[in-house]
Parts: structure tokens; sequence; C-alpha cells
């Protein structure tokens, strides 16, 4: 999913540039006509309606871009813009895009700036003096997370106005930039070589309202994903007279014939598909470029790796802006805009350690949550773990440490909790001081269970835990990973087929307790054993009176991350859930926190530094999420309150 994926680098073939100038394009005006009688007759075809938007200016310079033909950004000529800094850029009639490599402490001098730009930080670092203030941006790829470590990409970005002054220093390690100007940057076509620039580029008369605030630093990922059409989510980051769209598409949709009337530039940054253009298709791959003019006929094949791609649209477009301006309602009606993702407890700085944290629950005014040890092989080891109860100031002590090693709480009863005691192929009852109760489940058929989970409880007393088998014993004593009912008398049902989930992992019940949701964390996946037709949704699932369930259903897609889609893979790395009082579920994922409305449509996504493994409401009014991630433990406002059973 992911237009958003840019921790795969973009800037193809940008080291050890050669000194070539830049040629314009040799397209003639016939071969644009050419192209112009065939489009109007394919909008006849398709019964599609011309736009023209009036007042544009022409073009400055000729584009180094075909119309309609793809082309390999490492076709591209390269150019030395100062000493250090290579660059490769195309452009269309308004729009110019360079793609920027810094060598170590390489330097771009300060200057005014001339128009609107963008500035995004692929790889490395840089300082970026804004009016005078040096302000340090960072791009960073996804840590694919073990047992110890995870962290999630970044790409800051500033949207730099006219009359600006700003220059860039690279860090120690240099750095990969992609600028976004408009209009045309005639001091870089002036370096590149190009012949015949004229002394001024007009720009766009109209200008749009922007939709990021100039000349501040933010990190792409904190731009919430828009549904653009099914299958197609992207983070809009628009100026006066550009639009940027960093577009993700579904393995295997497909996008039909259509037209706008701005002019496009689509550059492919991960995955691959099948551009329509006109009445053909051209293959487009990881580095290609194509240049889509004003109400060209195009649209799209994607193939089964999904494809990523940066849409440069001039200008702006007004209907995109009107689609996030929807889905930033939905979003900022559960997040406030001035709620802040706030750390809680750094658990590699305070005492007792935290490792990798999980299944946290609010009760009584504190967190409880399991601290458990693995090494970065997800070696486990009870005698290093934990159970932790927090208390909102951000103190915390061990009520338990050294004898089991737990996984998912709920609140139970008599001001106790019910604990998946995962190594110990046990649930268990336990008081706030650690102390176990009893055991309330451990078999099945005679038989042990595996590595219960997660689990909650429904009203009667009764309750649900989900078994993956994550233990360490080679062999297993069930049948396949399941999900288990256990009857207010303690009766146990397994209410889903072995290995019918490649992974059950979080589950949660509806505030009415009708409906079951049950996420699947791994699937598809060469080195996981099992594979299941459950990919990567959540499930909802009709709970009958005797607390089995029936008529299993895809609730919501989860989104994949882009090494999971290269991989062909279908693992969210979906865990712990939590749903508010008006059914809104929240997922804890490997690409962020995932919001889902009552109806599985998708809400929006909160970005952590490091991968989220399980969340819960809390607080007096319980309208703080808690998100426990690694040995961190983050808190974010919400306007909504919380649901969790107190028997």
């Amino acid at each position: 999913m992911w237009a958003t994926r840019l921790q795969q680098t973009v800037c193809y073939g940008l080291i050890g540039f050669s000194l070539i100038a830049i040629t314009q394009c040799t397209s003639s005006s016939g071969a644009e006509a050419g192209w112009e009688q065939k489009n109007a007759d394919l909008i006849a075809q398709y019964n599609l309606k011309k736009q023209e938007l009036p007042s544009l200016p022409a073009a400055a310079v000729q584009s180094n871009l075909e119309a309609a033909k793809v082309t390999s950004i490492d076709g591209l000529d390269s150019a030395e813009l100062y000493p250090g800094v290579g660059a490769k850029m195309f452009w269309g009639n308004g729009t110019m895009i360079t793609m920027l490599q810094l060598a170590p402490g390489a330097k771009i001098p300060e200057e005014t700036v001339a128009a609107d730009r963008f500035v995004f930080v692929l790889e490395g670092s840089i300082d970026q003096t804004i009016n005078g203030t040096a302000t340090p941006m960072l791009g960073q790829k996804r840590v694919a997370p073990d047992g110890a470590n995870s962290a999630t990409p970044r790409t800051d970005f500033v949207y730099l106005q006219k009359g600006t002054k700003a220059g860039i220093t690279a860090g120690a390690a240099g750095a990969k930039l992609l600028e976004a100007s408009t209009p045309l940057r005639l001091d870089y076509l002036q370096k590149a070589g190009v012949q015949n620039i004229p002394a001024t580029a007009a720009d766009v008369t109209t200008a749009m309202q922007p939709n990021v605030a100039p000349n501040k630093v933010h990190d792409l990922y904190n731009i919430q994903l828009t549904k653009l059409a099914d299958g197609a989510h992207s983070r809009l980051v628009s100026g006066t007279n550009m639009q940027l769209s960093f577009i993700s598409m579904d393995p295997n949709s497909v996008f039909p014939h259509h037209i706008h009337p701005q002019e496009q530039m689509m550059f492919v940054l991960r995955g691959a598909c099948d551009e329509i253009l006109l009445d053909g298709e051209q293959a487009m791959k990881t580095g290609d470029v194509v240049r889509i003019p004003a109400n060209m006929v195009h649209g799209a094949k994607i193939g089964e790796l999904g494809c990523d791609a940066l849409d440069v649209f001039w200008p702006a477009r007004a209907d995109y802006l009107e689609k996030e301006k929807g889905q930033q309602a939905q979003f900022r009606a559960i997040i406030p805009e001035k709620a802040q993702l706030e750390l809680v407890v750094d658990g590699k700085k305070t005492k007792p350690e935290l490792t990798f944290t999980e299944g946290p629950k609010w009760m009584n005014g504190k967190v409880y949550f399991s601290n458990m040890y693995f090494d970065k092989d997800f070696g486990a080891n009870p005698k290093r773990s934990s159970l932790v109860e927090l208390d909102p100031s951000g103190s915390y002590r061990n009520i338990s440490a050294g004898k089991m090693q737990t996984n998912g709480l709920y609140p139970y009863k008599n001001g106790n909790l019910l604990v998946c005691d995962m190594m110990g192929h046990r649930v268990v009852e336990m008081t706030t001081n650690g102390e176990v109760v009893r055991v309330v489940a451990d078999k099945y058929n005679g038989k042990p269970i595996d590595g219960p989970n997660d689990v909650v409880t429904d009203a009667k007393g009764g309750f649900y835990f989900t078994d993956p088998q994550f233990t360490m014993e080679a062999e297993k004593f069930q049948p396949g990973r399941a999900v288990y009912y256990v009857s207010p008398e303690g009766a146990i049902t397994r209410v889903t087929e072995p290995n019918e989930f490649a992974m059950p992992n979080g589950i949660v019940l509806s505030p009415d307790g009708k409906t079951l949701f049950i996420n699947n964390c791994y699937d598809d996946e060469d080195w996981y054993p099992v594979k299941s037709e459950k990919d990567n949704y959540i499930w909802a699932y009709d709970v009958q009176t005797d607390g089995t369930i029936k008529n299993g259903r895809k609730f919501a897609q989860l989104f994949l991350t882009e090494n999971v889609l290269d991989r062909k893979g279908k693992s969210s790395s979906a865990d712990g859930m939590a749903i508010d009082k008006a059914g809104n579920l929240y997922v804890a994922t490997y690409y962020g926190v995932q919001i889902f409305n009552a109806k599985g449509a998708f809400v929006g996504m909160i970005n952590l530094p490091s991968f989220p493994v399980s969340l819960c409401f809390g607080d007096n009014d319980m309208k703080t999420l808690y998100i426990v991630s690694y040995s961190k433990v983050y808190k974010i406002r919400t306007n909504m309150e919380g649901y969790v059973n107190y028997l």
C-alpha cells in the first residue's frame, strides 16, 4: 500500500554522476498532434468528459520527457549543480522533479526561494536552513523487526514558499533528496546545459490553498493516507500550484481509462504496473517515469507486487484535496488535531528494564502489561520476563518476575486479571500483586494447549483466547493454530478449525458482545509453516449463545509494508487490538496503528518511531490510547471512549 514507502530509495543511479548536459526532448509538435487526434477518439470511445483549466502559462522549456513514453530515470543525463551535489531531473510544463545526491558535508548555498519548492530527505541527513535557522532533517529506512529491534521509516520534508531564504548542508553520511519545484528551476536547467532558456518562467495565477504548513519540517509518514479509489491510497502534499501524490496501489488492482485536466508525471518508487497510455500499455518498473499531458486517456493494471508511485500534478487537483479533507475529518473525529504521541516510558533507560512489551489493559487506574524477553531470533526466556503495573505518571513496577512469560491480559472477576502464560501453555487468573489464583485453561481434548496469546471476556464471564502456537517446542500439542472459547463453567471449545488462520493473534469483542474480531498476523510466507485464506484481513464472526461463532467474513483490509509486498507475503504483523464504544477498531500492526470504523472502512493511521505491538484505552475517562512498542510505552489522547468489559 504505500506510495509512501520511500525507504525504497528512489535516487536510482545517482552515484558516480557523469557531467553530461541534459538535452531537450526531440519530440516535435507534429508528434504531439498525432497523439491528440488518437486521444480525442478515445475520449469519445470511453465517454469521457474533457475539461480545460483556464489561464495556464505556456511551457517555458520543452519537457525532457516525451508524452506517453515510459523512460527510466537511469537513462536521463546527470549534472553537477554544486561541488559534491549531483542531480538527475525531469520536468513537464509546470513542475520539475530533481533527484539530488549529496556527498558528505556537501552544501547547497543559501538563496532566496524564487518559487514553491518541496524538499524530501529520502536517505541520510541534512541541515536545512530556513530564514537563517538550521533545522535537522532525516531520511531512514524501515528496520525489519526481530525479537529485540524495530524502527519504522521516516521521510522528513519541508515546504518552502517563495521568498524564503534556504540552504542545505549534508550530514556525515551524505544524503539523497527529492526536490519538487514550480515553475521550473531555470538555474538548474542552465547548470545542466539546456539551451534557449528564457529569462523567466511564468507561474499559475490562480493559487490553491497548501495543505501543509510552510517552512516547517514534517514527516511524510505523519501525513494521513487518503483513499483515492478502490485499491489506491495516497499521502497528498500540495503547494499553491503543484501536488505530490505518494500513492500506493494494491497488487493486481485495475484503474480503468480516465482523464483529468492537470498534467501528470508518474514516477514508480516500488513494484510495477502496466500503464495504460492512449490505446496501448507500457510496462513500468521501479525508477521509470512517464509524462501524461492534460486530458490524455490513461489507466493502470497493477502487478502482483503492487505499485508505489509519486504522481506529480500541475496544477494541484482540487478533487483530491476534497477527498483528503473528508478523510482528515474522519481521522480528526477520533484523534484530535492537537493530539501528540507522547513517550511515557523508555524501558532501556529505566528500571526494571523493558524488552518486548505486550498485551496492555487498563484496570483500577493502572496499565498492566507483559514484559516478554526475546533475543533477536525470538528465543524466549521466562526467567527474564515479567508482568508490569504502570501508573499514568510513568512510574512502574514488576508484579511478577522470572516466573512466566505472559502475553495478553484482560480484566477479570474480583479485580483480578486473566493472563495468557504463553510459554507455560495455560491461561491463569492472577491478582494485581502477581499471585496466581487458579489455572482457568490448560488443556483441550486431554492435551495441553500450546501458546495462548490474546484474550477477551464476554458479559457472561466466559472468554476467548487465540493460540498461534508461538512457542519454543518444535512439536506442538494441538493439531494447529486456533481460537478457543472457555464458558463461565470452564468448558473449553475450539471455535475455529486448526490452521484456519495462519496465525490468529489479536482478538476483541464488539461492545454489544455480538461480534468477535480476529486478526491474522502472518500469512503467505516461505519461512512460515502455515498458509491460509485469511490473508491481511481482520475477520468478523457472529457470536452464538453458547459462545461458538459463525458467519466468518472479511471486516477490514490491513495495509502491508513494502518488504512484505516485495516477497509476495500477506503478513501485516497485526497484534493487539482495542475497540471504542462507537465500534471503531484500533489495530497494532507492522505499518502503525491502523484505525477502522464500525463498518470496517479505513479511517487513519497513528505513526510511531517503532513497530507498535499492542494497545489499550485508559485514564479516568478512558479516552487515552496506551501503545506498547518493544521497550517503550506511548500514549495519545483521543475523542473516543474506549470499551473494556469489566465483569
